[in-house]
């Protein structure tokens, strides 16, 4: 028998049939072996539809996209990410890698109520470090590179939450009093939750006199790392309890709803209600002056992060929330029943001697983009176990904005 050549037409049948036999037998014995080392992976059509962090940030048009990162920590400011002793669930950064320190490589991801249970950091601190997807709107979030407004969030790996999903509508900085001090309110929108918020936080007030406002804010500004300070408002700084008064370098009692708007003056009652009244730098106090609150404007050399114009002042990002809740509170309190004037929050500036305070719709951004902090919310509950016996619900319930101005 001869053996074909390379180039021959053809072999012979009776050389073919067993060779081919043979390398049957061998990819059957070997079939799962050569499997295993090369498997095809497909590529799944929402793999193929994500998008990166960097990308993202490059791209901050308004338009939804789903963007894949590494959970890298909590944004608690525009040039502050948290990776432990998480404050809420209100907030994600992501990045292209894990263990990205930089903000600047960083998505910083509002994370609505409705998600916050199952894809908070503070209720899942194991999220930190996992690779996930989030479908929202491609929009700046603590004026920083963000997305908002999310409708999906999804491990990398696969479909679904870490954990069940939350009940619809968790949201706020705590339920606890739902059934108790705000039960009349639970379950109301509008104009009737409007009524039944005022009438609740109206009741059984203590009043203070304006000295008495200075031994109150010694407590319920009291800095958590030095319980001989409190903390400035607009500054962030650190100062002696005992440094108050009306030198340079002093701190003294910053009206949020600035007195003139209304012209309530100092008087007990709005002039003295501490939910809206806060240390802060005496210089600093007279540079925001009566001015309603928007942002933009020249960067404070005293208080940098805080910006002021000729009709408005922006305060730090870290405060943003605080003091759009402050305002909302004494626009829910003060409605002109006890002898002062119905003081009312509208989407302007320039407001003057008017008591209206504005811009709405920019303090219902900063109240969604900064949430009740741990500081914030222990200030709520000392103005209400210890000094005026009300609560700001906004404070509690920061949705409950959206559902009276939204």
């Amino acid at each position: 028998m001869t053996l074909g050549h390379p180039g021959d037409p053809a072999e012979p049948s009776a050389v073919r049939r067993p060779v081919a036999r043979l390398l049957t037998l061998l990819l059957l014995a070997l079939g799962p072996t050569v499997a295993g080392l090369a498997p095809v992976v497909p590529i799944t059509a929402a793999q193929a539809a994500t998008t990166s962090v960097a990308a993202a940030r490059a791209g901050q048009d308004g338009s939804t996209a789903t963007v894949r990162g590494y959970v890298v920590g909590q944004p608690t400011s525009s040039s502050t990410v948290v990776t432990s002793g998480f404050p809420n669930d209100y907030a994600l950064a992501l990045a292209d890698s894990p263990g990205v320190t930089d903000t600047s490589q960083m998505l910083y991801v509002q994370v609505p109520s409705s998600f916050r249970d199952a894809w908070g950091l503070q209720s899942n601190p194991s999220l930190l470090g996992q690779q996930i997807d989030v479908t929202g709107a491609k929009e700046a979030y603590f004026s920083r590179p963000g997305l908002k407004s999310a409708s999906d969030f999804a491990l990398a790996d696969g479909p679904g939450d870490p954990d069940p999903g939350p009940e619809p509508g968790a949201g706020g900085g705590t339920t606890e009093y739902d059934s108790t001090y705000w039960a009349p309110a639970i379950g109301k929108s509008g104009a009737a939750l409007e009524s039944s918020l005022h009438a609740i936080i109206s009741s059984g007030v203590t009043r203070l006199s304006y000295s008495q406002v200075w031994v109150a804010l010694r407590d319920t500004d009291e800095d958590p790392a030095d319980s001989s300070h409190v903390i400035e408002l607009y500054s962030g700084d650190s100062i002696s309890k005992n440094a108050n008064g009306g030198g340079v370098d002093q701190w003294n009692r910053e009206h949020v709803w600035a007195k003139s708007h209304g012209d309530f003056g100092t008087a007990t009652g709005p002039g003295t209600d501490i939910h809206h009244l806060r240390p802060t730098d005496v210089t600093v106090n007279g540079a925001r002056g009566n001015l309603d609150f928007d942002e933009g404007g020249t960067q404070s050399s005293e208080a940098p992060g805080n910006y002021a114009d000729s009709d408005s002042w922006e305060p730090r990002d870290a405060v943003k929330g605080d003091v759009a809740r402050m305002v909302f509170y004494m626009s829910v309190r003060y409605e002109g029943g006890d002898g002062f004037a119905d003081l009312e929050v509208n989407d302007q500036v320039g407001n003057g001697s008017a008591p209206h305070i504005g811009k709405l719709s920019v303090l219902l951004e900063w109240n969604a983009e900064d949430p009740p902090s741990a500081f914030e919310m222990r200030r709520n509950d000392v103005i209400y176990d210890d000094y005026q016996g009300n609560r700001n619900p906004f404070i509690d319930h920061p949705e409950w904005a959206d559902a009276l101005w939204g």
